[in-house]
This record gives C-alpha cells, structure tokens and sequence, in this order.
C-alpha cells in the first residue's frame, strides 16, 4: 500500500496544521492545531463553539476531521455521534504553539501524543495556569538524536529554531522513503545552528517530499528580518532614551524574548517585572540548563506583577495556588506606577486593562516585540493602539519574526533539502512556492484541505476515495 497524505488544516492559512499520514497499517497524525483564520470566520469574541456539544460545533463548520475513532467518548457523545474505539497510531506534536496543539484535547486519551520534552513543560504550564485542557491524555517525550516509533514507521525528530522553545522537524521514513515535515523554523535566530542542522540531516535523508511552512512567502516581503541581536540592540537605545515607564509585549512562551528584555533591563538597572503565567513557566523551564532562563525566585532583577483580584488587598486567599510561590516576588500596580522610571513592564496585550490601575506617565515606551502572526494572546491592532493613545505612549514595533524568511526558505532550507516533491502548508500564498522553487528541486503540488495524496518515490496522485468516515 502506497503512502498517502491528507491534509485537514494548514492549507491556503498560517496555522491549523493537521496531517495525517498513513503507510499500511499505520494511521498517525503531524500537529492537530487551532485555525485562527477558519475559526473567526465563524466564532467571534462571545461567539465560541459550545462545549456542551463537544466536537459537534467545529465539524459543523469542517474545523475538524471527520474521521472514527479520533476523537474522545465524550466528545462525540456530547455531539450524538457514537463513539468508536481509537483507530490511529498517535500524534507527533511539532512544537507548543496553539496553532499547531490546540486542537489536542478532542482526541481519544489512549492516543499517544509524542513531543519534545521542553514542549511538554509548556504544555504543563498551560494547563496549569489557564483554561487550556489537554486531558488526561498519554505523552511521550523525546529529544534530537531519539528515534521515535508511530505504529510501524520510524520517525527522526530534530531540533529546530522557532520563537518557542522545544520545536521541532520531523524525517519519516516510510515505505517509500523519507518524508520531512519541516515545522515552523527559522535560520536567523540565536538558536539557528539546531535549523541547519535539521536542513543538513533531512538533505542526507535524499527525501520523496516536503511538507514545507511557508509563512512568509508573499508577493512582496512584509516584514524586515531582524536577528534577536538586533531586536536587543533596539531595544537597549530605546531604553537608554526613556525617562519614564518601559512597557514590552511579547509572546508569553517566546523564551529568546524574555532573555533579551532580561539582558536589556539589567544592562540599564531596571528591574523586570513579568506576569505570573511566565513566571511559572520559567520555572518550569528551568530544569533544562540548555535552556539558561535565571531563577525566577533567587533573580533580584526579576519582580512578579500580581493583578487586583477579588478583595482588592493582594491577600494570599486571592491567588490561585500556582501563583503563591511568587507571592513574596510580587508587586502590584502601585509599585509600577511608582517606579516607572526603573522598571520594565511585560505587559502582555490581554493584561492591558491594568494601565487604568498603573496610570502611567504621558510620553513613556510601549515596545511592542510579537515574532507570530497569529496568537491567542493577541488583541487587534486598532484596540492597542486607542489604549496607547489614551496614555500618551509611543509605539515602538521592534521584533523578530519565529520563521525563515521567503528568500531563506527558498534558497537555504528548501534548496539545500532538494525534495523530489513539495506540498507547501502554513502558508496564505501557497501558489508561489512554484514561482519561487528553482533548479533542480522538486515538482510543488498544491494540497487542497481534506483530500488525499498517494506519494511514492517518483509521483503523487490525488485520491478519489472520500475521506470523511461520519
């Protein structure tokens, strides 16, 4: 039996990866994440899928696959589907960004979920201090260098350089031969030595196709690519100007962000002060001295911003159980408003409203340094920019993007890999990836959502057969 792919997400939109790739008896999917794009066509602010009715809200409008014996008894119950037992080999998770895990807790708990294992550690986070649920599910952790098992395929996992931590590409050897799934990555960030070394292993591994990211393939380039260091160096001159209140936003799990405003706090003798949810996620984090994040706890340059609840006195009682060991890091409001000039403030986009609170100074900094295009953290632009107006703060846009450049995807990654085929994904402009691949790389097929693709060493086929099993 041939080898096939069958795209459910990720086609013609940045995110909502969902792969599933099968090879005789092996049915596994790559990455089962949220659709931002799709998703707000539909459910909007108030408008959210019920949870009463399980699955049933999002196949209603095909946000997932409608395939047995994926999804969890209660979640197809609860949408008057009957149930069937677990009919896939598990799921290999790329990295921990929503649009890439967030669909994970429909699945049935006895599908293995394999994933780095700093990825798990975000994971952990995630459930611990927020609504996010990924049951109580199976996870199986590696490393680069470990060879993973799905059903009876083998799979490479190797470390890439993404605006998270723990992100990963994948080499499948199949029947066939070897497939690579590149993730979301990037080759101008601290960490690129883990891309190139990702790019030089899936070149050796000579492979049929590439299932490729594409975030930035564009007509025309949106963003200028700049490096960590730069978004450092940027940062420091901003700050060595402010006379008053600094306040950064960044994505909560961009850990490279985090060590550059760090850096650039202590380089100045502010003190940083962060939002409890990162703090718990560093700590979590610190058990990987690779990851070299300062003690949460012991660091003296790092305080712990404590938000107004309930009684209003910042009493223990008040605060989730997660947040307690910080409690003698804390700060609130008040010391931000009085300290603004010593301070850098993460001050993440949905925590806004504590400005009411902190009144910050007219003619302070927001530094506003988010590396994905699309995030649960997000608020729109206009709303942001209403709230730094109102406050007489200037708009600094300084950051790194989380993927690799159109030019560098092209000529560095995708060139260098040579797939004898190319399906393009996480990408809005799929169609010029065969503009852009030259030479000697392989033929670009355009995967359309929820069709199936045989592959083998010479050709693709496009299915006929239905894949929808409800």
């Amino acid at each position: 039996m041939a080898v096939r792919l069958t795209f459910f997400g990720g086609v013609g939109e940045i995110g909502g990866n969902k792969l599933l790739v099968e090879d005789g008896d092996t049915r596994f999917f790559i990455d089962f994440g949220v659709s931002f794009a799709s998703e707000t066509k539909y459910f909007s602010g108030y408008l959210c899928p019920r949870s009463v009715n399980g699955v049933g809200d999002y196949l209603e409008f095909n946000l997932l696959p409608r395939l047995k014996g994926l999804y969890s008894r209660e979640q197809v119950e609860s949408a008057g589907i009957r149930y069937s037992e677990p009919r896939f080999d598990g799921v290999l998770l790329s990295h921990a960004h929503m649009d890439h895990c967030g669909h994970l807790s429909f699945l049935d708990e006895n599908i293995v979920v394999h994933c780095g294992e700093t990825a798990k550690f975000i994971l952990d986070s995630l459930e611990e201090t927020g609504s996010t649920k990924f049951g109580d599910r199976r996870f199986k952790t590696f490393r680069t260098g470990d060879r993973v098992k799905v059903g009876g395929l083998k799979v490479e996992p190797i470390h890439v350089d993404h605006s998270i931590p723990g992100a990963y590409g994948f080499i499948v050897h199949t029947s066939e031969g070897a497939i690579i799934y590149t993730g979301d990555l990037r080759l101008h960030g601290p960490m690129a030595a883990m891309t190139r070394e990702f790019v030089e292993k899936a070149r050796d591994a000579e492979p049929i196709a590439m299932v490729s990211e594409g975030t930035r393939v564009s007509e025309r380039e949106r963003y200028v690519t700049h490096s960590e260091e730069e978004v450092r160096r940027m940062s420091f001159d901003v700050v060595a100007e402010a006379k008053k209140l600094v306040a950064a936003a960044f994505y909560g799990r961009d850990v490279d962000r985090f060590r550059t405003f760090y850096r650039v706090a202590v380089e100045h003798s502010r003190r940083f002060v962060i939002p409890t949810r990162l703090a718990h996620l560093l700590t979590k984090l610190k058990v990987d001295p690779k990851l070299k994040v300062p003690d949460v706890i012991k660091d003296e340059n790092i305080l712990v911003y404590m938000k107004r609840k309930r009684t209003g006195s910042f009493d223990e009682r008040d605060y989730y159980l997660w947040e307690r060991p910080f409690l003698d890091k804390a700060v609130n409001f008040k010391y931000v408003k009085e300290n603004q000039s010593e301070i850098i403030f993460n001050l993440d986009l949905v925590g806004f409203a504590e400005l009411i609170d902190v009144i910050p100074d007219a003619g302070g900094e927001f530094i506003y340094s988010r590396s994905e295009p699309f995030s649960e953290e997000d608020v729109e632009h206009e709303v942001m920019q209403h709230w730094l107006t109102h406050y007489g703060l200037k708009y600094r846009p300084i950051h790194a993007s989380g993927h690799a450049s159109r030019s560098v995807l092209m000529k560095e990654i995708i060139a260098e890999i040579s797939p004898k085929q190319i399906f393009p994904i996480h990408t809005e402009e799929p169609e010029l990836f065969s503009k852009l691949v030259k030479g000697e790389v392989g033929k670009v097929v355009l995967p359309q959502k929820n069709v199936c693709y045989e592959v083998s060493s010479t050709s693709v086929k496009k299915m006929k057969s239905k894949v929808h099993d409800f």
